[in-house]
């Protein structure tokens, strides 16, 4: 009997532990609803995990219209539950979302794309495509002719990797996203497979595993689509004010501000110190804006900013 209860109070235990994690990997014993997450400021250098959340400002003529705190770690699931509820509270919704490479995803894009709203997202190998070893990578798929009405991509040797399937797989929050899955007819005897056929993982030997990649034509077409946006004049301006007003309120909070650290717990008291700073932040952002003369102004100009 004795071990039996035991046993029930350690499911007891696991049972309210499950219930507070939720969907989160994690939670604090200090702080219930705060995450382990690895910070960028690191003072032992070894990655270690700290209980934090994940801060959401968004910023428009250099002021923090509204501000939101989530549990996950990443930022691309918290594009839409921030957009969703900025939409709730004021009533509308912005006709441009500037963003950077940490808000890529097919979730992302689909939902702009219902919602009206024109995405101006980094793509996250936007800086890795313009460097040379990416350019010369065989085995990328941005590096092969795509033949549009047979579906097929041509390799660099000529070889055809046609559609012979396609693959589900569900994202953390649920969205399911369905990737083509192209394989080569025939790679033997090709000479270029080392430079082609990446990862070591597979224990078929190299020689005869075969080129394959898998491609999600929705996310390919919204990221082009994208790319062409924020490659415009408009799409230039609009990143660069995005780098300047959005990374500027987080410099105004870290370095002029001093503040590295909440000083309460709980997601609603964290919450409150966050619109306190966004404030702060407004009101000397007015006072500056009043003492140039540029109350009515919403975008840096390039030439300015230079």
């Amino acid at each position: 009997i004795e071990t039996l209860d035991m046993y029930l109070l350690r499911l007891k235990d696991y049972t309210k532990k499950l219930h507070i994690c939720g969907d989160r990997s994690s939670f604090s014993k200090t702080d219930l609803d705060a995450t382990f997450m690895r910070l960028k400021e690191d003072a032992m250098k070894n990655g270690q995990l700290k209980p934090a959340y994940n801060l959401q400002y968004g910023v428009e003529a250099s002021f923090v219209v509204w501000a939101g705190i989530y549990a996950n770690p990443t930022d691309t699931r918290t594009l839409i539950p921030f957009l969703e509820d900025f939409q709730e509270h004021i009533g509308t919704r912005s006709r441009n979302v500037i963003a950077d490479a940490g808000y890529e995803s097919e979730e992302n894009y689909l939902y702009l794309r219902a919602k009206g709203q024109d995405s101006y997202i980094k793509p996250n190998n936007y800086e890795q495509s313009k460097k040379r070893k990416w350019k010369k990578d065989i085995g990328r798929r941005e590096n092969m002719t795509y033949l549009a009405q047979e579906d097929a991509y041509l390799c660099a040797e000529g070889r055809r990797l046609g559609a012979v399937g396609t693959r589900r797989t569900k994202g953390a929050g649920g969205y399911v996203s369905e990737k083509t899955i192209y394989a080569c007819e025939n790679c033997n005897g090709c000479d270029r497979k080392p430079q082609c056929i990446h990862g070591n993982h597979s224990k078929i030997p190299l020689q005869e595993r075969g080129k394959r990649l898998e491609v999600s034509k929705v996310f390919q077409r919204e990221r082009e689509e994208n790319l062409a946006r924020i490659r415009s004049t408009e799409g230039i301006l609009l990143r660069m004010n995005r780098s300047i007003q959005v990374e500027g309120a987080f410099a105004q909070l870290k370095e002029n501000f001093g503040f590295r650290r909440f000083l309460t717990r709980g997601r609603e008291s964290v919450l409150g110190e966050t619109v306190l700073l966004a404030l702060a932040h407004n009101i000397l952002r007015l006072h500056e804006k009043i003492q140039r003369g540029t109350v009515g102004r919403y975008l840096i100009a390039r030439k300015e900013a230079a």
